[in-house]
């Protein structure tokens, strides 16, 4: 298993962590966008977040098998995966997704994204910046303790430091925070996405 797909274990694991805390009271609450991006600078209610997610790990086998969109067909995973139980659901798709991920072997391996192709180790930083950042921005949005640990923490920050000024320049990092040189991992981690630790 490459680096980048331990961490994604992490991530899947963390935001997954905090999808079984939420209350159907939850469900319809505005969470806050993630991103700067055009497409997802917008609030969106919690529902959406998590058909968005289970839309996007379904995906992940795929992606890693290195079919293209069209070979699965493009509708594959349309409509309501979460059904009448959404944590049920939520973990047999994120459990599948975590298992492709297990298996790979090849950074370099092509992904077929809708926006082209990217080498394997690029996509699963960008599942992980998703995962980390919504596992931590949700937590907060329904209050419960943040599921980052120092271990993911660690290594987000190892491997999208480098890269910042890019992620930025997508809208997905915003300007930095100032910490000491002796904060935690996880603070240097939100602090250099632009989260207050």
């Amino acid at each position: 298993m490459i680096p980048e797909a331990k961490v994604f274990l992490q991530a899947e694991q963390a935001v997954v962590s905090v999808y079984a805390q939420l209350r159907d009271e939850h469900m319809d609450t505005m969470f806050p966008p993630l991103f700067d991006m055009e497409g997802a600078n917008k609030p969106l209610p919690v529902r959406d977040v998590l058909r968005h997610h289970v839309y996007d790990d379904a995906w992940i086998p795929d992606m890693l098998a290195g079919r293209t969109m069209d070979e699965v067909g493009r509708d594959r995973y349309d409509g309501d995966l979460l059904g009448d139980d959404r944590m049920a659901a939520i973990n047999q798709i994120a459990e599948a997704a975590m298992e492709a991920a297990r298996k790979t072997e090849d950074r370099e391996a092509v992904v077929h994204c809708g926006y082209g192709d990217v080498p394997t180790w690029d996509y699963f930083w960008q599942l992980n910046i998703a995962r980390t950042l919504a596992a931590h921005d949700l937590a907060l949005h329904i209050g419960v303790p943040s599921p980052i640990t120092e271990e993911l923490a660690r290594g987000m920050y190892e491997g999208t430091a480098p890269s910042a000024d890019m992620w930025r320049s997508f809208g997905i990092y915003r300007q930095p925070v100032e910490v000491g040189e002796d904060a935690s991992w996880k603070d240097k981690y939100l602090a250099l996405t632009g989260r207050r630790p």
